[in-house]
């Protein structure tokens, strides 16, 4: 699969993400800049974490008007396979690929620790090809990740099958005391309707490589380049 990274001014995932997607799991990998007018044939986009133009204004506001989003934007549209992670999952939001926005964290403080999180969705290619009943251990860090939409597109994103993964404990327990930064119904990531976008405030491309001594990561990725073709 080809597989575009995109790198805003003041992203810092970005080669972490390029790591793990050519070095660990073998995919063809390309950057992607943020003045590029030209997703360049991309099977996949990921949008990484980081602190895009400096997290002013809002986080992900001022990069989702960045000349590329004209083209992800399209691309998103035309049924391309679009991941945003943390940063990329703020940008997501920023841009309307996704509903809801994410938030200051509720203790109003930068978190940046290890999570469990258990899968949702069914349909979604990245929880498709995973058992629902794991549970996986993937960092976070970030300092606006409660993720807030009113309550009816919250239940449609429940109804349609659209949650990815919500935050619990090692035992795939989910309770408000396992929710790291306050987000609403611990949802962790979601995904649109037709389920090629999709974004997550946690980082699996950190749970990847063995030398870390935490693998669960893969598993997401595994699943979600299963198919060559959305």
């Amino acid at each position: 699969m080809k597989c575009g990274v995109v790198t805003f001014p003041g992203s810092n995932c970005n080669h972490d993400m390029m790591y793990a997607l050519g070095n660990i799991l073998g995919q063809e990998v390309i950057e992607l800049w943020h003045k590029d007018q030209d997703t360049k044939n991309c099977d996949l986009i990921v949008l990484p974490g980081g602190f895009s133009y400096g997290d002013y204004l809002r986080s992900g506001a001022i990069a989702s008007l960045s000349p590329i989003m004209k083209e992800i934007i399209r691309y998103a549209n035309n049924g391309g396979l679009l991941l945003g992670i943390c940063n990329g999952f703020q940008i997501l939001c920023e841009a309307g690929l996704l509903p809801g926005a994410l938030l200051h964290n509720n203790q109003q403080k930068f978190i940046c620790k290890n999570t469990f999180l258990k899968p949702s969705s069914e349909t979604a290619l990245i929880t498709k090809n995973i058992d629902k009943n794991s549970v996986f251990k993937i960092p976070i860090a970030h300092g606006e990740g409660r993720y807030h939409a009113n309550d009816s597109v919250i239940d449609d994103l429940f109804s349609s099958d659209q949650v990815l993964f919500q935050y619990c404990d090692s035992n795939g327990i989910i309770s408000e005391k396992e929710n790291p930064n306050g987000s609403v119904k611990n949802i962790a990531g979601i995904a649109n309707k037709s389920k090629n976008v999709m974004g997550m405030m946690p980082h699996p491309e950190r749970a990847i490589d063995p030398l870390l001594g935490n693998t669960d990561g893969a598993k997401l990725f595994n699943s979600l380049l299963s198919l060559t073709k959305f």
